[in-house]
């Protein structure tokens, strides 16, 4: 077995009980939790590297206690898990260093660095597991560092944010292992690889209708998760009571991990459920379960953009600005999976439309709550009656915040242009024109929003509090995150190659499938 699939997992595990021995220490906690996310982001290279997604596209499975497959827990690392872990890698290492100014003395020698890297750990185990079971295991660790990460001001505002983020999303929890246990007993396996298996090539003794069924409530609950509408109005009050970069983690990579559920269970493994004779639905046809999932993934993602690009519109603040944002660029994520769910012919270039949203999500979402907290260390407020003239003041700021908002308006050479017509792409080729019309009027939104933040916001005279403000944090860190997104746009070719390997890997199950049966895989 190639012990390198569990080196990332590991390497958070141990920074996080190690900031937790070093807590009475302040600089040497700040110095280990730094020290931890450098070497997790070379854990991540290094299992890149090995895996090869530009290359062999090599699929690595670990049994841990060398317990086979389906008896034992299987990790599983192919071009789709490290795509997500590279994505997390990077933001989470730019928001830490970011905290390490932004967060005060207090804050960070009492818990924020251990519930940081716990938070880590939930999102690398969910990214590598190859169960079911483990994978509601992975988002209860992560969930329960970030419940204590919302609240972590302790006002009353926040403590009603992460009232409401806590309960939802123990509702959705509960409701995930109730679809868990039903998924069990209906197919006897909990096992991915042999879930797609059975699925595929069960000649009928598994109950289909049943199945898809519990494939629906697990859906709901991966939109929940990820903020997709109807589930999406804990966002706002959770991204904006939550510490700046922690923000940009909710926003960057924990909300991909629900995206990545989608795209690891529904294309890989519900992929191979058929329902015989079809669908009777008003407006579904087909006998795939896919064929189910597409319209209404098209339904919520139409309207996460219209509601979200509305909703941001009308924010009086940054952080309320962006958090609605992040609702309707969601949607723009889950728009292609709906189309490659329901065009089986676009379905690999879907998948890869999405993981590159996803990826320019992540990086520009993260660089703007980042920005957004360094406008807060500064001014002291983000509300845009209280800001204005921060060109003037902060000329770097204003500019790291522009590029933030150019990459996710889609303006090349940034790479939110690829992410952006990669989705228009999709739609063409598909055929679907009122997908074409919703993504070109979320596009519209989204220049609006953004126009207005920058009008009111940066823009004009200096207000008085921005005159009086004083020095903003992280601009360093914010300066090689602007950089990044520039540069992920300049040198495309190998990402969108990635993400196209990534891609395949979701929806040509078979490689994954003998790897993990088979005992290894490479």
């Amino acid at each position: 077995m190639n012990q390198l699939v569990i080196a990332p997992l590991l390497v958070a595990l141990v920074t996080a009980i190690l900031t937790l021995v070093v807590r009475r220490f302040s600089t040497i906690q700040r110095g280990v939790s730094l020290l931890g996310g450098v070497v997790y982001v070379a854990a991540v290279a290094a299992l890149w590297t090995e895996i090869d997604p530009l290359g062999a596209s090599n699929v690595i499975a670990y049994q841990v206690g060398d317990w086979r497959a389906p008896f034992g827990i299987t990790l599983v690392a192919d071009s789709l898990s490290v795509f997500m872990l590279a994505l997390a890698a990077v933001v989470s290492l730019a928001a830490l260093a970011f905290s390490v100014q932004y967060v005060d003395e207090f804050g960070q020698r009492l818990s924020y660095h251990p519930l940081y890297h716990f938070m880590l750990v939930g999102v690398t185990g969910a990214f590598l597991t190859g169960d079911v079971f483990n994978l509601f295991v992975w988002f209860e660790v992560m969930l329960m560092s970030s419940y204590v990460l919302v609240v972590f001001y302790s006002g009353p505002e926040h403590t009603r944010a992460a009232l409401q983020y806590v309960v939802l999303n123990l509702i959705g929890s509960a409701v995930m292992l109730l679809a868990i246990g039903g998924i069990y007993a209906t197919t006897g396996t909990l096992n991915m690889a042999q879930l797609a298996e059975r699925l595929a090539t069960d000649s009928g003794n598994i109950a289909r209708l049943p199945v898809l069924g519990l494939s629906a409530l697990l859906f709901t609950v991966f939109a929940l998760k990820s903020g997709i509408a109807p589930f999406q109005f804990w966002v706002p009050a959770a991204y904006r009571a939550a510490p700046a970069p922690v923000s940009a983690m909710l926003a960057g990579v924990v909300k991909k991990v629900g995206i990545y559920a989608i795209i690891r269970l529904y294309f890989t493994v519900f992929a191979g459920l058929t329902i015989p004779g079809g669908l009777t639905l008003p407006g579904l046809a087909g006998n795939s379960a896919l064929a189910f999932f597409g319209p209404v993934m098209f339904i919520m993602a139409s309207a996460s953009i219209l509601l979200g690009g509305i909703g941001a519109i009308g924010r009086d603040d940054v952080d309320g600005l962006l958090a609605y944002s992040s609702i309707g660029q969601v949607g723009f994520i889950v728009l292609p999976l709906a189309i490659g769910a329901t065009v089986p012919g676009v379905r690999t270039l879907a998948i890869t439309a999405a993981l590159i949203y996803s990826l320019n999500h992540a990086l520009a979402k993260g660089l703007l709550f980042l920005a957004s907290g360094s406008v807060f260390s500064a001014v002291g407020t983000d509300r845009f009656a209280d800001l204005g003239g921060l060109t003037r003041k902060n000329p770097v700021l204003s500019g790291v915040f522009f590029v933030g908002a150019l990459s996710l308006i889609g303006i090349p050479p940034l790479s939110g242009f690829f992410g952006k017509f990669l989705v228009f792409r999709v739609a063409g080729d598909a055929g679907a024109t009122l997908a074409l019309a919703i993504a070109l009027t979320g596009a519209i939104l989204t220049i609006a929003y953004f126009s207005r933040a920058w009008n009111r916001g940066f823009w004009g005279s200096e207000s008085a509090m921005v005159e009086q403000g004083g020095t903003p944090t992280g601009i360093a860190v914010l300066s090689v995150l602007a950089a990044l997104v520039l540069l992920v746009g300049i040198g495309f070719d190998p990402v969108y190659l990635a993400a196209e390997s990534a891609a395949r890997a979701a929806t040509e199950p078979q490689t994954y499938i003998n790897a993990v049966m088979g005992g290894g895989g490479k």
